[in-house]
């Protein structure tokens, strides 16, 4: 199954607590015209209530693809993926870490927890809307995945 089907909106959890962040990200992913829905929370604990569906978000769309970045406020990008990861409901979401760092250790560390790639978030302009279409058209065109 590609997570691209003909006629449903591809559902993206960005997780994201940095506002500028968020507004690229929110019109990078507008402007390539891909049939999406994006949910944007701003925390790991709130990215935890999102797929799990409870609180709030009980009413939440499951996501086909999760935009992780590492350094959150209240509970930090690593925890939320491992347990995302240690989820048997969850673990087969894609899960891609956007993050500002270069640390090797974090790369290491994200892999070691299963993240399904780790991109550093580029700083010009240009090139960030490059991995945002990059990663739109890799995982929503060219990946298949488990059904859900």
């Amino acid at each position: 199954m590609s997570i691209a089907d003909p006629g449903k909106a591809i559902e993206i959890l960005l997780v994201e607590d940095n506002p500028g962040d968020v507004r690229l990200m929110l019109e990078t992913l507008k402007d390539y015209k891909l049939l999406n829905h994006v949910s944007v929370v701003k925390d790991g604990v709130e990215a935890m209530a999102f797929v799990q569906r409870t609180g709030v978000y009980a009413n939440a769309p499951s996501p086909d693809l999760i935009l992780l970045d590492l350094n959150l406020p209240r509970k930090n990008g690593r925890e939320v993926l491992t347990e995302i990861k240690a989820d048997a409901k969850l673990r087969f979401i894609p899960v891609i870490v956007l993050t500002t760092s270069f640390a090797e250790q974090d790369i290491i560390n994200s892999y070691s927890l299963h993240a399904n790639c780790y991109i550093t978030k580029p700083v010009d302009l240009d090139q960030f809307t490059k991995v945002i279409l990059a990663i739109e058209e890799f995982w929503f065109t060219i990946v298949r995945l488990p059904p859900k």
